[in-house]
């Protein structure tokens, strides 16, 4: 088993172990003297691993419900986070009980979320059963929903009391999923792991993904201690992201994956900061063969300005300025703060 302490306001563990799954309860129990809990998954995930997490939770004295939504970005709702809440109440979790997220990003985002809201705050723990969930979004304490104006609009920061991650749940994810998670994953070579990058360019990520996955919640570990609230370096994790959510946001959060969007987002930007000479040259021909090895896209048919205006909403911004994240290299990143109004002057485009 590999594990990673996480010291923030609230302190936990991620624990990294094949079949942890079937152990689930155990673990859970060693931080939680909860009488009830209910798994949250989706409608992809809870045939395959509900019954397994739900028999362990049993098998060490939690009365288990579970509670299924639709699977997809669309269910990612305050309307399905309501139909949470019922089920909450009809199964009587009180403060003392706890929420167990079983499954990808949206899953964990709003079981996150509705944990953080329901009754003022119960705890819950992040099972991530997609390699995006297991890189990067079990791990942080950010939750949320979209709006039909923007994604992740509505959320609240509410630290889990455990993370287990399980590699061999990867076994069933499909391959537009697999990919999806190596989006964040190239991200985290780019901003703070150059070795990173170097490996996956010389090797098969499948033959070394326990150590990508300990490593990219490692360095999110760090940012995360730093900086728990995003008020300064965890904006170097939202590398690709502005315009990823973008593009999200213009494909109506159907035709792309996120990962899929952060890559062209990330190609987008350095392209951008490479022709500004604000980075090494040659990094964008780099970060394109890496991404097209893992079977991401790195382009997109809307135009620049079309991808801007929709950045305006981004949850990033601040005041009239928006956060982009740039690299000066492989393994090394700023932050570039824009102003909204000198968008079109900036970028070399009308908006």
């Amino acid at each position: 088993m590999k594990k990673v302490e996480v010291k923030t306001g609230r302190s936990y563990d991620i624990l990294i172990e094949h079949n942890i799954l079937s152990q689930a309860g155990k673990y859970i129990r060693n931080v939680s003297k909860a009488i009830r809990t209910v798994i949250v998954s989706d409608s992809n995930v809870a045939p395959i691993y509900a019954e397994t997490v739900k028999k362990s939770l049993e098998e060490n004295d939690f009365e288990t419900s579970v509670f299924v939504f639709d699977a997809g970005e669309s269910s990612k709702r305050l309307s399905t986070i309501e139909k949470m809440y019922t089920h909450f109440f009809e199964h009587n979790i009180t403060r003392t009980d706890i929420i167990v997220a079983l499954g990808g990003g949206v899953t964990g985002d709003m079981a996150g979320f509705a944990s953080a809201s329901y009754l003022r705050g119960i705890d819950f723990v992040q099972i991530p059963t997609s390699l995006l969930a297991q890189v990067d979004s079990s791990v942080g304490g950010k939750t949320g929903v979209d709006l039909p104006t923007g994604k992740n609009l509505v959320g609240a920061f509410w630290q889990p009391r455990l993370v287990l991650i399980d590699p061999e749940t990867l076994n069933t994810l499909p391959d537009i999923f697999f990919a999806d998670g190596l989006g964040e994953v190239v991200k985290y070579g780019c901003i703070k792991s150059r070795s990173l990058f170097e490996r996956m360019e010389k090797e098969n990520v499948k033959d070394f993904i326990d150590d990508i996955i300990f490593e990219c919640v490692s360095i999110k570990r760090d940012v995360v201690e730093h900086d728990e609230r995003d008020t300064g370096e965890r904006a170097i994790l939202n590398f690709g992201h502005t315009f990823g959510h973008a593009l999200e946001k213009l494909n109506n959060y159907s035709k792309l994956t996120h990962g899929e969007a952060v890559s062209i987002g990330s190609v987008l930007i350095t392209r951008i900061s490479e022709e500004k000479g604000l980075t090494e040259k040659g990094t964008t021909e780099r970060l394109i063969a890496l991404l097209k090895k893992n079977n991401l896209p790195t382009e997109t048919e809307f135009p620049l300005s079309e991808i801007l205006k929709a950045t305006r909403g981004d949850k990033k911004s601040t005041g009239k300025s928006i956060n982009f994240i740039m690299l000066k290299k492989i393994g090394e990143c700023f932050i570039n703060k824009i102003d909204t109004e000198n968008f079109g002057e900036y970028f070399g485009t009308e908006i």
